[in-house]
């Protein structure tokens, strides 16, 4: 039996270009980027390559680009590097029920310092009602934060809507949006979309762990949340983590090319849909068909989602039971309770989400297991 990987919007697996990218470095060109002799200077050179490449594929100036360790770190820097930078122009925040925790956490903080946050509910598909966002809007409002693709159910927001309220209503607000989830799968130009700030994540475009970027508009007024280096101007200090921006340079550029395979995506997630809704009762799809290609979110009535991804993981496939970075939360999930599912619902949802290396006999076998498994685990609990 081989595996089958289908929990890609927790983690990707690497192209084999990027372990090179990242191996070179760490092998040959190792320099400190900020040192002074051409060994170092070497090493810079790539990181601009890396900066560029980012910047071509979201239609942005190199200088708009800087490197972070991760999404989180990338959601942080944009939402209190923003925030407090500008709280004389105001301390309204609007962001929504459904956030990832690394854009929710900050929001607590800066209610912590006395900011006023506003989180917009979602519709029964996932998304923001344009009015809701439109109401929100206030004369002292500084940034809305919204995700580009929730990482649960793949509902898309309307992005390229928002700004132009913006400008109506809240003229000094910024729009930051972490495009976590969706980089690389969907066309993104921060500029025509009139999003400001922007974030990404190296592993979930088959990138390396534990690297990530920002993009920040041009004369956007942001204040460093690290300390002590001087690097990326100011804006982010520590030494590079060269081999891995090596490979999200890499990573990135692959990722852009490999949009056209979401229809191939998109086929596989759709056998997999109808292969559940004819083989097998009770269960309500959590994913509309406008989401993301690449996630589809289901219940399994009358089955707790954690038995049933053990069972899965048995037969070696591997899913998600929501999001990964959430799966040791007491609470249940934030999006599907905004959408108004039920606690039976909640209970039993489980995350499928695809990449390019998945296959049709992947899916069918899928299917298969998922068929025998589920009616075995329901005999123990009817």
């Amino acid at each position: 039996m081989f595996e089958i990987y289908l929990d890609n919007s927790a983690t990707t697996k690497p192209y084999r270009e990027v372990n090179q990218a990242y191996l070179d470095m760490s092998e040959i060109c190792y320099g400190n980027p900020s040192s002074l002799h051409s060994f170092g200077m070497r090493a810079e050179k790539e990181v601009k390559n890396a900066r560029g490449a980012l910047a071509e594929v979201l239609g942005a100036q190199d200088k708009e680009i800087f490197f972070t360790s991760g999404g989180t770190e990338s959601n942080n820097l944009a939402i209190l590097g923003f925030a407090r930078a500008n709280k004389r122009r105001g301390m309204h925040i609007i962001t929504t029920a459904v956030e990832h925790p690394a854009v929710l956490e900050p929001m607590k903080q800066l209610e912590a310092e006395g900011f006023e946050v506003t989180y917009l509910g979602v519709d029964e598909n996932g998304r923001i009602r344009i009015e809701d966002f439109d109401a929100a809007l206030r004369a002292d409002t500084i940034l809305a934060a919204i995700m580009y693709v929730n990482n649960e159910v793949g509902a898309i927001m309307p992005i390229e809507k928002l700004k132009p309220l913006m400008k109506k209503k809240s003229p000094n607000a910024v729009l930051f949006v972490d495009a976590v989830q969706a980089f690389g799968k969907l066309p993104i130009k921060p500029e025509k979309l009139g999003v400001d700030m922007l974030s990404i994540s190296g592993h979930k475009i088959h990138g390396p762990k534990g690297i990530g970027a920002l993009y920040i508009k041009d004369k956007t007024l942001i204040r460093p949340i690290l300390y002590g280096g001087h690097q990326q101007n100011n804006m982010r200090s520590g030494t590079e983590n060269t081999p891995a921006i090596a490979g999200l340079g890499v990573a990135a550029q692959l990722a852009y090319q490999d949009i056209k395979k979401q229809p191939k995506i998109r086929a596989m997630r759709d056998m997999l849909k109808a292969g559940i809704l004819t083989q097998i009762d009770n269960v309500v799809i959590n994913s509309d068909d406008a989401c993301l290609e690449n996630i589809l979110n289901i219940s399994f009535l009358g089955v707790r989602s954690e038995i049933l991804l053990h069972a899965l993981e048995s037969n070696d496939i591997y899913v998600s039971a929501g999001s990964a970075c959430a799966s040791n939360a007491p609470k249940p999930s934030a999006t599907l309770t905004a959408m108004g599912k039920s606690a039976k619902e909640i209970d039993s949802a489980l995350r499928f989400s695809f990449s390019e290396f998945n296959t049709v006999l992947e899916v069918q076998e899928v299917i298969k297991v998922l068929v025998k498994e589920v009616a075995e685990i329901r005999k123990y609990v009817r």
